[in-house]
């Protein structure tokens, strides 16, 4: 089984995403965390994790790591120093490790920060990130949902490279889509945006392979 580290598994998407790893037959999740209360409560269920803060050393947190899935964020209050320098960081550490594929969770309208005023800082960090991923060396792919909700998950989504069109999602269908991309034979080296819809998430990944 390959190990998995989650960059914000104690965020609404980082659980999802920790307990989608729980239950797979290929992958085991390390959940990366900042509090030592946060690392017992893991470990109480069963969850390897680490402690480290994604504005500091990360070296020790990719120690015998296979994939990263960076779903970390500050929440608006530390935007370049969490979502885009902390990004990098964790890209760094995982290029000297080895890591065989990065999956960045990203978000709709980070290619043009400047169209939503009161997010821009945010897009543009992660435009930032984005873009250094892509240079970085590492394998990676990066999906850009629309607006997140609480939605009961449907296991469908829409997705192209650019939808030109805005919308909601689960953060549990983000959560799948963000895992299934771990997959060897997933696309890779590609930005994707993703909103609810009218396909099953590994068929709308499988277009992407098509092509």
């Amino acid at each position: 089984m390959e190990n998995i580290l989650i960059a914000g598994a104690n965020g609404t998407t980082g659980k999802h995403i920790v307990n989608l790893l729980k239950s797979s037959q290929y992958f085991k999740p390390v959940a990366m965390v900042r509090k030592e209360e946060q690392l017992k409560q893991f470990e109480a269920d069963g969850v390897s994790a680490v402690l480290a803060d994604l504005t500091e050393d990360l070296t020790h947190a990719v120690k015998n790591v296979d994939k990263v899935i960076f779903a970390a964020g500050s929440g608006g209050k530390n935007v370049v120093e969490v979502d885009q320098e902390g990004a990098k960081r964790l890209m760094a550490v995982s290029k000297m490790a080895n890591v065989n594929k990065f999956v960045m969770l990203s978000s709709m309208g980070a290619d043009q920060p400047e169209s939503v005023d009161d997010l821009k800082d945010y897009l543009k960090a992660k435009q930032n990130a984005d873009n250094h991923l892509r240079n970085s060396g590492l394998k990676y792919t990066i999906v850009r949902p629309g607006t997140l909700n609480n939605s009961e998950p449907t296991g469908k989504i829409e997705l192209k490279e650019n939808l030109n069109k805005k919308g909601e999602i689960s953060r549990e269908d983000v959560a799948q889509t963000l895992v299934r991309s771990l997959n060897d034979d997933a696309p890779y080296n590609t930005t994707f945006e993703i909103l609810k819809g009218d396909t099953l998430i590994g068929e709308a990944l499988d277009t992407l392979n098509s092509k």
